[in-house]
């Protein structure tokens, strides 16, 4: 497993989070540690791609990068 954290943008409410989250915990395997406007924090496993994550969250309706 690994802690990654996303860097998410155009999030401004609750609903937004939860949208977010919900999207995040569709990827099999992930963990979602926290999530906030603005920023996301989950563990994966180690086969998972980045860039799934990313598009879980863009198919939500959000831009987002994972931070380095």
């Amino acid at each position: 497993m690994r802690e990654l954290t996303l860097r998410i943008e155009n999030m401004h409410c609750g609903a937004c989070v939860r949208r977010v989250t919900q999207a995040l915990e569709k990827v099999p395997g992930v963990h979602v540690g926290e999530v906030r406007i603005g920023a996301a924090r989950v563990e994966a496993p180690d086969d998972v791609r980045e860039s799934a994550l990313v598009s879980a969250v863009e198919k939500a309706g959000y831009p987002a990068i994972v931070e380095q």
